[in-house]
């Protein structure tokens, strides 16, 4: 029911903050006047609530028309003049509007804006046909802070990774996947969880002293309903239906915008990203240079930094950088999906859960690429660069063989089968164009969250090392099969891993299937092409493991690798486990310091936090270099000072032809575009193929790739020349 209150204007009391009057005056009487006969009305009948500017020729009353002043109003300098964006181009001034507890900044347009009520301006806003724009004074602006007096009920929590809310992580202005991650994952440290809370809640005064905000250059234009919104410097805002509690980060450099139809209710928005075209977002946090559009539904996620997102649904997710999901028929629930990801068009991921309270959860390291009308049963796990083939997964799926290629059984076969190392046998190309692909769309001016676009990596890496120790053990289940005398030599589980070890070396032509029962509940997998996938594993790992070198040799002015550089490379910390923290990749010991640093309250707010990453991000080099040196000794089980001259020649030739294989693939991928049949038949002739495809020697991807291969085979000789020919001297 409503309820009427009158007003006693003869009573009337108008308290300005003393801070916004600096530099301002009130109204003269010839001022009122023209206001008056411009069809103005103020609250106040003496107009003592209105201050403006009170430098020379600084306020034009003319330009205030049919308009409503209620509270304090103070404005800024308003001078004829005109403000164009677009197409849109309309003169300074307040037309039409009626304003309540309004601060504006220099040169605003504000032209109906029927209900307008706390909020300050910036210089040069563009404000039109908004039907209410409000703000009260107890607006947290999508973070998950409270005021003063609020119960915790009230806070706005995201329940990312599982619907049941157990992963649920508060949202904050400079929130970034990597916070999210360790957030979510850590549940069962009860103070660390504590901390996290109080991290978020640093800096809140609670005072109940909000005022919404619109930075410069600001244009918000055919708007229903703005409320409790922060607007971020150059921001676009039109034809929006519901903004509310939510911060719009922008900047003249990562302008962002807000089209047609978008409701975003409960969270933050972040800088140069885009919402349009009916899109849905209730409590996110959208990253750096997104898009949400076309009817896009984001509800209870965390969207990482260079995403694109249209047409789907996606529930209860967090995302790292770089993913992509634009088919109506697809959505994403209750999911932690590591980035550098693409989910195609009728994927059902989190249809199926395995209890009975939705509470299962899905996890896909960076590389997720499930195949057309693919769903899973929830709980399912995926390593690195997994694609998944078009099917239905009826089981839960622990697929531990990254860049492998997964399967449904046929002709009644319930076991799905895994070829570990399918990318490099059969699409090289995809992973060697994956990062170049990556570092030309960051279009973020400002790179908060660090992310490795780097298909070869330590996380990957360290996932190839385990599937290497898995294939030999699944291979000695069944060596007596394969070579009954050396498994009846082996005395010891010890011996049979050894032995199975020697087999996969000494045949590479042998040709079997393995068993692996714990990819899928009750039928298990079948995985193909052992063999083959064991070589190329390690010749994946020598290539990471010398390139690495590699640089590091360049990074700190050493043109060969000596016996000297690698004794300076042992002093540096060895990390062996690795984590994909939001999409930069942090050794799990830093990770722990971390934590440590933040339960004693040495680090007291998120930009502490945030200044840890940066230091490991500069490490970084330095770690993985270290790393690679040890995952050179894992393959050969020896130290690096006991390498013979073969050994090193055997890294060079294996790594020198990863290396050309990889151009030589990817011209070999692109070029089927100019000569195979069936590609060239929509084209009348070549000329117009190559007007659309463009020619194969333009390809700028191609020409890149050719140099880069040509530098790096010749630094690899010429690095790992010196210590082959120290080797050669001992030997």
């Amino acid at each position: 029911m409503l309820k009427v209150t009158y007003i006693d204007r003869s009573d009337i009391h108008i308290s300005v903050p003393a801070e916004l009057v600096s530099g301002k005056r009130h109204l003269t009487a010839q001022e009122i006047s023209i206001l008056k006969q411009n069809l103005n009305i103020s609250e106040d009948p003496l107009w003592q609530n209105v201050y403006v500017d009170a430098s020379e020729n600084g306020f034009d009353p003319s330009l205030i028309r049919s308009s409503v002043f209620r509270g304090f109003i103070v404005l800024g300098r308003l001078r004829p003049a005109k403000l164009k964006y677009h197409d849109l181009e309309l003169e300074t001034g307040i037309y039409r509007s009626q304003l309540t507890d309004i601060v504006t900044g220099n040169d605003n347009v504000i032209r109906n804006v029927l209900y307008f009520e706390n909020y300050r301006l910036g210089d040069r806003v563009m404000l039109f046909n908004i039907q209410e724009m409000s703000c009260t004074k107890h607006s947290k602006f999508g973070e998950g802070i409270l005021k003063h007096g609020e119960p915790e009920e009230n806070r706005i929590w995201i329940s990312v990774g599982n619907e049941n809310g157990g992963r649920s992580v508060l949202p904050f202005e400079s929130m970034i996947p990597a916070d999210a991650y360790l957030w979510s994952r850590y549940r069962d440290d009860a103070k660390l969880m504590q901390r996290f809370v109080e991290l978020t809640e640093a800096g809140n005064t609670g005072g109940l002293d909000t005022y919404g905000t619109v930075g410069n250059d600001a244009v918000v234009k055919n708007t229903t309903l703005l409320k409790d919104a922060k607007i971020g410097a150059c921001a676009y805002i039109k034809g929006a239906f519901k903004l509310k509690n939510i911060t719009v980060l922008s900047s003249e450099d990562e302008v962002s915008q807000i089209g047609e139809g978008v409701e975003m209710v409960n969270g933050i928005m972040g800088y140069g990203s885009r919402v349009f075209y009916q899109a849905v977002a209730v409590r996110f946090v959208i990253g750096r240079n997104c898009q949400l559009k076309y009817g896009a539904r984001l509800l209870n996620s965390v969207l990482g930094d260079n995403s694109t997102v249209s047409c789907c649904e996606m529930l209860n997710n967090l995302i790292f950088p770089f993913h992509e999901q634009h088919h109506n028929s697809s959505f994403l629930i209750a999911s932690t999906v590591m980035g550098q990801s693409n989910i195609a068009s009728g994927a059902t991921i989190g249809s199926n859960h395995n209890s009975r309270s939705p509470d299962g959860e899905m996890i896909a390291e960076r590389g997720f690429w499930p195949g057309l009308c693919s769903d899973f049963k929830h709980n399912s796990r995926f390593a690195a660069f997994v694609l998944v083939s078009k099917g239905s997964y009826q089981h839960e799926l622990d697929i531990p063989y990254p860049f492998s290629l997964i399967s449904a059984g046929e002709n009644g076969d319930q076991a799905i089968h895994i070829v570990p190392a399918w990318w490099f046998m059969y699409d090289m190309f995809a992973i060697v164009r994956n990062k170049y692909k990556f570092q030309s769309r960051d279009k973020r001016a400002v790179k908060v969250q660090h992310i490795e676009t780097d298909p070869l990596a330590p996380d990957t890496m360290q996932e190839i090392m385990s599937s290497l120790d898995k294939i030999i053990n699944l291979t000695a289940l069944i060596l007596p099969g394969l070579d009954k005398e050396a498994a009846e030599d082996a005395g010891t589980p010890a011996e049979l891993y050894q032995a199975a070890k020697d087999f996969l070396h000494q045949n590479p032509d042998a040709d079997f299937t393995l068993s692996d029962p714990q990819c899928q509940r009750k039928y298990g997998a079948t995985i193909f092409k052992p063999v083959q996938a064991y070589k190329m594993y390690r010749k994946i790992v020598k290539y990471f493991a010398a390139r690495t070198i590699v640089e590091y040799c360049a990074a700190v002015k050493k043109e060969t690798l000596t016996h000297e550089v690698v004794g300076c490379l042992r002093e540096l910390p060895l990390y062996t486990s690795w984590l994909n923290v939001g999409g930069q990749i942090i050794p799990e010991d830093k990770i722990n310091e971390l934590f440590t640093l933040v339960r004693n309250g040495t680090i007291a707010d998120w930009e502490g936090v945030h200044h840890f990453y940066d230091a490991c991000a500069l490490a970084y080099p330095q770690y993985k270099a270290r790393y690679a040196l040890y995952l050179l000794e894992r393959l050969y089980s020896r130290r690096i000072e006991e390498f013979t001259g073969d050994i090193y020649q055997n890294i060079v030739a294996d790594v020198t032809v990863v290396s050309s294989d990889m151009y030589a693939s990817s011209f070999s991928s692109r070029e089927k575009d100019y000569t195979d049949y069936y590609r060239r038949m929509t084209y009348r002739n070549i000329d117009e193929m190559t007007s659309v495809l463009g020619s194969l020697d333009d390809n700028s991807f191609l020409r890149e790739l050719r140099a880069d291969t040509e530098k790096f085979n010749n630094d690899l000789r010429v690095v790992f020349g010196g210590i082959c020919a120290e080797a050669g001297i001992h030997d």
